[in-house]
Parts: structure tokens; C-alpha cells; sequence
């Protein structure tokens, strides 16, 4: 059951998000050298694309450098807003993908009755920016992601696969904490916050730097239930 009272249950819950910008501040331009093939995540962008009209408003949600994905939205015609928490990454973004909005924001920041309303979007896109968050948190993330989406809007995300809670992990030189599921969690997961997960896709990728593990890279494509 979707629970439509949201916006007040981030008071329950602790948002400690220490270290987290400022290590992506510090890894800047060497994320993108860390992973330079997207295909998963060009390849859910290129769904959103063909779903959607030209001129639709999407929102890319923990948009790092901008690229690939609000420079592909961008390039598709789509009104593109970007939001991150680092700083660093925001001003990247708004130097390689200039044709976008970009906000330093906290996807907190966004919930019903929260600080900040940028309206609402026809697609919202949160590649690899939901791991970021504690377990406890997801949920009332992907809550506020429907609550963000126009009715039947679309949603893509991706998440690596583990069984992991707010774990703490080297990265690129920093040390950052991510959460993740199990393949037939995340589903359950993501349908109990109302979304209808209509194409789903797996990578394994091995980032171009020895201190980052291969991955097992899940990406769903989904709509919002109404």
C-alpha cells in the first residue's frame, strides 16, 4: 500500500549524508574515467526517449558530471533539470551540459512539503544515486520520485546488486556508504512504492581502475501506477 501521508516520515528517519558529497566533490572528472562505458544506462535513456514527447520535462537525479544521461536528454529535446548533492559535481554538469538546469540539492529536499518544489516531470531518472542512501530511506525516496512524476510518468533507475545496508566502501581514492538488494528485493521494493517495472536489463561491469570490484548493474524501466 502506498502510504500518500510521506512527506512527514522523513522525521522517523536520520539523514546523515557525512562524507558523501565531499567524496564525489574530491573524485570529480575521475568518476566518468572510472566508467566509461554506460551502455545500460545510455540504453535505459534511449527507452525514456522513444516513451516519451519531444519537449517532455525530466528530471536526472543524482546527475554527477551530466553525462551521459542529461546530455542524452538534452540532445533528445527533452527540458532537463539536474539535481546532486556535490557541489563539484553540479558545476561540472552545468559546464558540459549547458542547455540543462542543475540544483546542489538533497533528493530530501524534494518531498511533498520540503523545502525546495521544482514542480513536476514527466520522467525522473536516478541512475546509481539511490545505492547512496541507507535501506531505511529508499523507500521514502522512491515516494517522493512518484510524488515528483506527472501521472503515468516514467522512472528508470539502476542499482548494483548486494545485499548491503549503508556499507562503507573505498572508492576511488574516498570512502563513500552504499545500500543495495538483491534482484527480487529491489523489484518488491520498487513495486511497493507504485511503480509497474515494464523492462528490466543487467550488466556486469568492470569499472577501468583496480580499486573498484566488478559489479553486477541492474536497471529497470518503469511507470508510475495511478
Amino acid at each position: 500500500m502506498i502510504n500518500s501521508n510521506h512527506g512527514t516520515d522523513y522525521e522517523s528517519v536520520r539523514l546523515d549524508r557525512s562524507g558523501q558529497a565531499e567524496a564525489f566533490d574530491a573524485i570529480g572528472d575521475r568518476y566518468d574515467e572510472a566508467f566509461p562505458h554506460k551502455e545500460g544506462q545510455v540504453e535505459a535513456g534511449e527507452w525514456l526517449i522513444a516513451s516519451l514527447p519531444r519537449g517532455s520535462r525530466v528530471l536526472d537525479l543524482g546527475c554527477g558530471t551530466g553525462v551521459p544521461t542529461a546530455l542524452q536528454m538534452t540532445d533528445a529535446g527533452f527540458e532537463v533539470v539536474g539535481v546532486d548533492l556535490s557541489g563539484g559535481m553540479v558545476k561540472l554538469a552545468g559546464s558540459y551540459v549547458p542547455d540543462a538546469t542543475f540544483h546542489q540539492l538533497d533528493l530530501a529536499d524534494l518531498r511533498p512539503g520540503g523545502p525546495r518544489e521544482l514542480g513536476r516531470f514527466d520522467a525522473v531518472a536516478a541512475f546509481f544515486s539511490l545505492l547512496m542512501l541507507p535501506r531505511a530511506e529508499i523507500p521514502l525516496a522512491l515516494l517522493t520520485i512518484r510524488h515528483l512524476l506527472a501521472p503515468e510518468g516514467l522512472f528508470v533507475l539502476s542499482m548494483v546488486e548486494a545485499d548491503v545496508d549503508d556499507f562503507s566502501i573505498p572508492f576511488l581514492g574516498n570512502t563513500i556508504r552504499v545500500s543495495g538488494y538483491l534482484r527480487e528485493d529491489l523489484r518488491k521494493v520498487i513495486e511497493a512504492a507504485g511503480f509497474e517495472i515494464v523492462k528490466e536489463t543487467s550488466y556486469t561491469y568492470a569499472p577501468a581502475v583496480a580499486d573498484v570490484p566488478p559489479e553486477e548493474q541492474v536497471f529497470l524501466c518503469c511507470r508510475r501506477c495511478d
